[in-house]
Parts: C-alpha cells; sequence; structure tokens
C-alpha cells in the first residue's frame, strides 16, 4: 500500500474512489462538496444522495461518482471543530477509517481523500493530517488484505 501526499483537485483525478467532505444532509455545499456535486452532475448526485437521506458525523456512505473520472463517490461527514464536546479527534479519525471500509467493501484499489474539516470546519490542518496518517495507519495494520493499493491526500 502506497500513501501520497498531492497538491491537486481531487474531482480530476483518475482514482476508483473519492471522498466527499460532506454536511449531514448530503446536500451540495460549497467548497470540496460543492465541486464535487458540481463535476459528478449536481442533480444526479443530489438524487443519489438523497436516497440515501443522511450521514452522521464519522460515518461514511457511497454513491455512484456519475460523470466525475472516478467509479465512486465516498461521502463522510467530519466534526465541526470545537463543538463536539472534546470528541473532534475520534469523529474524524472515524471520518478515515469509515471511508478505507467502505473502499475495501467495494473492492476499490485507489482511493483520494480531501483534508477532511479543515475548511469552514475549522479543523487545524496539521492537527488534521496527524489524525488522517494514524487513522490511515491503523486500516491498513487492521486489514492487511485490504484490496487498497494507494491512498492519495490532496491539497488544494
Amino acid at each position: 500500500m502506497i500513501v501520497k501526499i498531492i497538491k491537486a483537485n481531487i474531482v480530476e483525478l483518475e482514482v476508483d474512489a473519492i471522498v466527499n467532505a460532506a454536511n449531514t444532509r448530503l446536500f451540495g455545499g460549497t467548497g470540496v462538496c460543492g465541486a464535487i456535486f458540481d463535476a459528478a452532475g449536481y442533480d444526479e448526485m443530489t438524487t443519489a444522495c438523497q436516497k440515501i437521506g443522511n450521514c452522521d458525523r464519522g460515518a461514511a456512505v457511497i454513491t455512484p461518482g456519475f460523470r466525475l473520472l472516478t467509479k465512486y463517490v465516498i461521502h463522510t461527514v467530519g466534526p465541526i471543530y470545537g463543538q463536539h464536546d472534546g470528541r473532534e479527534e475520534e469523529i474524524l479519525y472515524s471520518c478515515y477509517y469509515e471511508s478505507l471500509r467502505l473502499a475495501d467493501e467495494h473492492k476499490v484499489e485507489s482511493i483520494a481523500f480531501p483534508e477532511i474539516s479543515t475548511g469552514i470546519y475549522g479543523y487545524p490542518k496539521d492537527d488534521a493530517r496527524e489524525v488522517a496518517g494514524r487513522a490511515i495507519a491503523d486500516y491498513f495494520e487492521d486489514v492487511p488484505g485490504s484490496s487498497l493499493s494507494t491512498v492519495y491526500l490532496t491539497r488544494f
């Protein structure tokens, strides 16, 4: 398994799955979420997300990639920094771990993550990167037979 940190626009990557830093109602928003919805086809992605309904913080759900270069979009909802009674790190960790688990369930070989919760949700970037690295390392220690061969951590 290879982890690469790259500067890229996540919607332009040719990977099996990209991760969307979503909101709990799975509506197209701003930032990464808005860019993913727009690139995928706003109406198609909205319809797919409405069928799912919502997503709890730290959980992950999956939709097709529609017009994106990717087969799947994994939507995960990160913490709003300072608003979860000290559970922000636990929630963010779960975002990465659960996204990898869901990717494995769908036999994904390559996945790209944005920096979850570091935009309007205010999570400090250095702290978020540490949590992401730990979650990814723990996942591959826990699941040595993973289908995933490449994990990209993108910075835009």
